[in-house]
């Protein structure tokens, strides 16, 4: 038999998608351990709002529509914008009438693969956290009766709800559920991390190689032992010592929902992926850089009182913290075109 030979076999391979297992001895090869780390190809959902395209364009439609809040000035995507990594780019928000917020606007990015949502946990679901800006009065500060009646009359929305949600009232059941669904379609995996955790071996430099190593790393990083496989979260509350706590009256975060001492001053772990996108950093916007947050880790945190025992100074060199900011920004999955959609006419 004439069998082929072992280079045209890995070209075809190659050629067919495949690639080779790295060698056991390669120190930039993922080995089946970092696989952990690779995503679920979808979110989780649940059972009543299993995702389809008309629900999926329905709830993109609401989350682009300023006519959602009450001086129809500021929509879902006015603090959740793809131009600045699904965040804002702001240190922390902006609301009804311009009014700064005390909170940074989080990432919706992969926020489907979460256990639970926003900074403090308050809300359990995507469904569960659709509404809460339009229901704060410091953020969209919409009258929810005069909104589904809008809803219920407008010939384009509708129609939209009635393709995606059959049978079923125009409320804030379905609103919340259509929402959700959309988020949940802003997913970030295919970064080059993702590349490399499949087997692309020149998907990360050498540094990011390094840096994924020391973040993972017990011994010096460590900082997966809060960001943790797969979507860089463990879904849990750290007081990580920065100084806004230091100051009088701070926020305590997940405290005032859970009110166990350990946790004042905690504030929920976030997803890194696509991190390079979503400047300024933590909860407060205080760290400008992913420099300044891992420098903040370095030292330990700023203010100690009830500080997380996870936060210890880490002796991390220069290099070595340049290394894991290498890394993180081998998180981004690249941009690929983003499609505003077309709203309902008044």
């Amino acid at each position: 038999m004439n069998w082929m030979r072992p280079w045209a076999l890995a070209l075809c391979l190659s050629t067919l998608g495949w690639s080779a297992a790295p060698a056991a001895d390669d120190p930039l090869a993922a080995t089946p351990q970092d696989r952990q780390w690779l995503l679920p190809a979808v979110p989780p959902h649940p059972d009543d709002n299993a995702p389809t395209a008309a629900r999926v364009e329905l709830g993109k439609m609401l989350f682009f529509d300023a006519r959602l809040s009450s001086e129809r000035n500021l929509s879902c995507a006015g603090c959740h914008s793809p131009l600045y990594g699904w965040s804002d780019g702001l240190g922390t928000a902006k609301g009804f009438r311009s009014k700064v917020l005390g909170r940074a606007s989080p990432t919706i990015v992969n926020s489907g693969y979460n256990t639970i949502q926003m900074w403090d946990g308050r809300r359990a679901t995507l469904e569960h956290q659709a509404m809460g800006p339009m229901e704060s009065m410091d953020e969209m500060a919409m009258n929810l009766d005069a909104l589904f009646a809008w809803l219920a009359v407008n010939p384009g929305y509708k129609a939209a709800f009635a393709a995606a949600y059959p049978g079923e009232a125009i409320d804030k059941t379905t609103t919340s559920k259509a929402i959700a669904a959309f988020e949940r379609t802003v997913v970030s995996s295919d970064s080059p991390f993702d590349r490399w955790l499949r087997g692309d071996r020149q998907a990360m430099t050498a540094q990011q190689v390094k840096g994924f190593r020391l973040f993972a790393g017990p011994a010096k990083g460590n900082c997966a032992g809060c960001h943790q496989a797969p979507n860089f979260t463990d879904n849990g509350f750290h007081n990580i010592g920065l100084t806004s706590y230091g100051q009088a009256n701070p926020d305590v975060g997940r405290f005032a929902i859970k009110p166990v001492p350990s946790l004042k001053g905690a504030f929920k772990t976030p997803t890194l992926r696509d991190v390079a996108l979503t400047a300024p950093y933590f909860h407060d916007g205080s760290a400008a850089t992913l420099m300044d947050v891992v420098a903040h880790y370095n030292r330990g945190g700023e203010v100690r009182t009830n500080l997380s025992a996870s936060v210890k100074p880490l002796s991390l060199s220069n290099d070595e913290m340049r290394d894991i900011v290498a890394f993180m920004e081998a998180l981004t999955t690249p941009a690929r075109p983003f499609t505003l959609p077309t709203l309902p006419a008044n």
